[in-house]
């Protein structure tokens, strides 16, 4: 069974270079209950589960010359062994063993001859728990024809089920010259693709240059981003291959205390501020002492610019924090400058709330259907080309991207062990030395901070000032 990449799914591949691992993660933390860990039985279950989303044992297959978008297709020598393995920990299992041990992980780029997907288990964790590991491309996890491994493995009941027979048998793979036959076949279909790949190979890049520009200057928050691009910042550096990675864990409570606090005491005339509005208020709190910590300057008009992508519901109503996300909603973002010249921590709020109102009044949001329609303007030859170009203007319109992904608050099992904590692992896009993800799961919120090893080699201290940016904004609130 073959089925083409969409434009939007193909760029991630072609964003991808040795300093720029396009794929997502995740780190799931586990208590096996008294059972303990059967390492054997848990691949059995991943195995069985992946069986539901065919995509997880396909590979992508290139078609010669570049005629069109590569095709997904049943990997015949799949094997659940390539793509689950076990690590063990050595004594104590402390936190910054685990640490090191996903800043390794996740600093390998996914090998394109196999399906584009990994998950470790690592057992050795104090207390007797072990942690899963994932790594999947984002060119697979499309949310239509591929979820998140997390998404695919998980449960919200804690019985144990019996694994299904297997009984999968992959379809032939497409020879070289059936995908080039398919390839020209879709062509015909689409005169105008043949157009487009003509004028590229003749080398018009003048022209698909100035597609490029349409398409982008159709988007009006980019015509003005880019009028106002952000401040000079030690979060923009030419990243490295290596990574760093730090878990920091926070409690719900805290964040919805502080938006209650604010709530009861607006007169009416300010915006409504949402809990997001708090978590983006705390991380300019923590930029803010983090900068100082490294003696850069930060006066009272200084800011970092965040892109916040954020999910929309077809009825358009914003979600709370804490509420599950709806599966085929869409997803947009929004370029926030987070105050963090402004030492009043409630002040913070306020401003992120302005804006984040005034983003959405104006139409600020980029909407990833309309991202998707710019990733497919050009011919499948300057995909890589026009890929590029768009990870080159990321430097120019934000320093990082902040992620907030509401988590259930019911507890869920991997084949019967309890999930404690989850925390996401957002790749860096070309020049970016930091992405923050966050999730709320069971009252807690869980922060994954993801550097670049040699720029951020003070991980940490960020991700304690996050902890003091928190505190600080309670105490005010209250």
């Amino acid at each position: 069974m073959t089925d083409r990449l969409t434009p939007l799914d193909v760029s991630f591949l072609y964003l991808e270079d040795q300093r720029s691992a396009m794929h997502v993660g995740s780190v799931m933390i586990f208590d096996p209950g008294p059972a303990g860990l059967d390492y054997e039985d848990l691949v059995r279950h991943v195995e069985a589960r992946i069986a539901f989303v065919p995509r997880y044992r396909q590979r992508v297959r290139t078609v010669p010359g570049h005629l069109a978008n590569p095709v997904w297709a049943d990997y015949e020598a799949f094997d659940i062994a390539d793509h689950v393995r076990l690590v063990t920990l050595a004594a104590p299992g402390d936190p910054e063993q685990l640490e090191d041990l996903v800043a390794r992980i996740q600093s390998r780029r996914l090998d394109r001859r196999r399906p584009l997907w990994e998950l470790a288990v690592v057992e050795g964790l104090a207390d007797g728990r072990f942690a899963v590991i994932t790594k999947a491309h984002q060119a697979l996890v499309d949310g239509r024809h591929a979820l998140d491994l997390g998404h695919v493995v998980l449960d919200e009941d804690p019985h144990v089920r019996e694994h299904p027979p297997q009984t999968w048998h992959p379809a032939r793979e497409p020879s070289i010259g059936e995908l080039v036959v398919g390839a020209i076949a879709e062509s015909v279909t689409r005169p105008t693709r043949i157009v487009e790949t003509l004028r590229a190979g003749l080398g018009d890049v003048r022209r698909t240059a100035s597609k490029a520009t349409e398409a982008v200057g159709g988007l009006a928050v980019a015509a003005r981003i880019a009028a106002n691009p952000p401040p000079r910042s030690p979060l923009n550096v030419e990243s490295g291959v290596e990574r760093r990675f730090h878990l920091v864990d926070t409690d719900l409570d805290d964040y919805r205390a502080i938006r209650s606090s604010l709530v009861a005491k607006a007169t009416g005339e300010g915006p409504v501020t949402s809990v997001n509005d708090v978590v983006l208020a705390v991380v300019a709190g923590a930029l803010r002492s983090w900068l100082l910590a490294r003696g850069e300057p930060v006066p009272p008009t200084s800011m970092v610019r965040a892109l916040v992508p954020f999910s929309v519901k077809p009825s358009g109503h914003e979600t709370d924090a804490a509420a599950a996300p709806a599966l085929g909603g869409r997803v947009s973002s929004l370029l926030v400058d987070l105050p963090t010249g402004e030492g009043n921590p409630l002040i913070r709020v306020y401003q992120v709330s302005y804006q984040t109102l005034a983003h959405r009044e104006a139409g600020q949001a980029v909407d990833a259907r309309t991202i998707a329609g710019i990733a497919g303007f050009a011919p499948p030859t300057l995909h890589s080309l026009g890929a590029r170009v768009a990870n080159e203007l990321s430097r120019h319109m934000f320093n990082l991207v902040v992620t907030n992904v509401p988590g259930p608050q019911e507890p869920l099992y991997l084949h019967g062990s309890r999930m404690e904590s989850t925390y996401p692992v957002i790749p860096l896009a070309r020049g970016q030395a930091l992405s923050i993800g966050l999730t709320s799961y069971r009252g807690r919120m869980h922060f994954g901070l993801y550097g670049d090893r040699e720029a951020m080699s003070d991980l940490d201290v960020l991700g304690q000032c996050l902890i003091d940016s928190l505190a600080e904004t309670l105490e005010a609130a209250r």
